[in-house]
């Protein structure tokens, strides 16, 4: 093999620092399978991700790929930078994708940091997790990816727990018995009675984590928060909420999804920092899904069917093992409609490294 420099770079952007582990694929417009990395043609947008060591976060652009120029132009519509779109919103870096042609479909693997101290680590003797694998696909706006877990995690599934049609009002939190709280698959279905009620949105809430951070699941609103409780404690001293506000703009209601790690642990020298992202999904229907796996030091969460993914690492003293708990709550003014809770304890792998 003989390598050869490039007359000119695949894409570049200014002012956005060090580029790490960079990804790039197609995705198809019309079909919801993954795609080989060597497809071409009309029916296919191209994905370009980079790792941006300046803010340690995944970002991803749309676009076009000319491979007579070896270039990739991304879409108009497209932020292309440190505002732009990622993979996740949370504690997610230095990913990578790889194409599955067995089952025809692309697999996006992606790595957590730790958040407490290095003494900690050492102690350990490890240091970082992969998260599960998730799927990649063309949401159908066009405008973005949408990732899932992949379907094998359901084969670590214990016996089903449902929850159907239950109100949630004002100050109301309730348990999901029949569930382990440390490792735990949690699927969400609410219903949004009344729309016209939410919040004015201010256009100047540019930043998404920045308005998770002031308005934390105990500052009231109107429709929402509400969410989840993960890794809670049974008198709810420790908690990690996961949650959304519903906001109403022009013409249009704004969709906030949040993780909050602020309470999560009475452990000292460890981050425990609140991320947040927009949910760009129809709620013409009045309905809100989330999906979050919990394990032990992390949770995984899917907003608006995997169109806005959050996770966090935390690190519990009491809300551990047996004495985990995860509740639904609403501490919004308007009430809102569990119409369908399915939770499931998770089982260990079936096969795990020797080491």
């Amino acid at each position: 093999m003989k390598w050869r420099k490039a007359e000119h770079p695949l894409h570049s952007v200014p002012n956005t620092g060090m580029w790490e582990c960079p990804d790039f694929y197609p995705v198809s417009k019309s079909v919801k399978n993954g795609l080989d990395t060597s497809v071409l043609g009309d029916d296919v947008e191209h994905v370009l991700k980079v790792s941006l060591d300046v803010t340690r976060y995944d970002y991803y652009t749309l676009g076009r790929y000319y491979p007579d120029e070896d270039k990739y132009v991304a879409d108009k519509d497209q932020v292309d930078g440190w505002a732009g779109l990622r993979y996740d919103y949370g504690n997610f870096y230095a990913s990578e994708t790889f194409f599955d042609g067995l089952k025809d479909r692309r697999i996006l693997w992606g790595w957590a940091n730790e958040s407490d101290s290095e003494k900690a680590d050492v102690k350990k003797g490890w240091a970082g997790i992969q998260l599960i694998p998730r799927t990649v696909l063309l949401d159908p706006s066009g405008k973005q990816l949408v990732l899932w877990p992949v379907e094998e995690i359901e084969t670590l599934r214990g016996k089903k727990v449902q929850i159907k049609n239950k109100q949630l009002k004002q100050g109301e939190h309730i348990e999901i018995q029949g569930i382990s709280g440390s490792q735990a698959d949690v699927d969400i279905t609410f219903s949004i009675p009344d729309l016209d009620k939410a919040e004015p949105f201010d256009p100047s809430w540019k930043d998404p984590q920045h308005l998770c951070y002031k308005k934390k699941s105990k500052v009231e609103g109107a429709i929402g928060p509400f969410g989840l409780l993960a890794f809670a404690s049974e008198k709810l001293e420790e908690l990690t909420p996961v949650f959304f506000r519903i906001f109403k703009a022009h013409n249009r209601h704004v969709v906030l999804m949040c993780s909050d790690a602020s309470r999560s642990s009475f452990k000292k020298r460890v981050n425990k920092p609140t991320f947040g992202g927009f949910v760009d999904v129809d709620l013409s229907n009045k309905k809100l899904s989330l999906r979050s796996l919990i394990d032990h030091s992390v949770v995984e969460s899917f907003g608006g069917g995997g169109k806005t993914c959050i996770t966090s690492r935390v690190y519990p003293t009491i809300a551990v093992s047996d004495e985990a708990h995860v509740f639904v709550f609403n501490n919004g003014t308007e009430t809102v409609t569990l119409e369908n809770v399915n939770a499931w304890s998770m089982e260990k792998p079936k096969q795990m490294n020797n080491n």
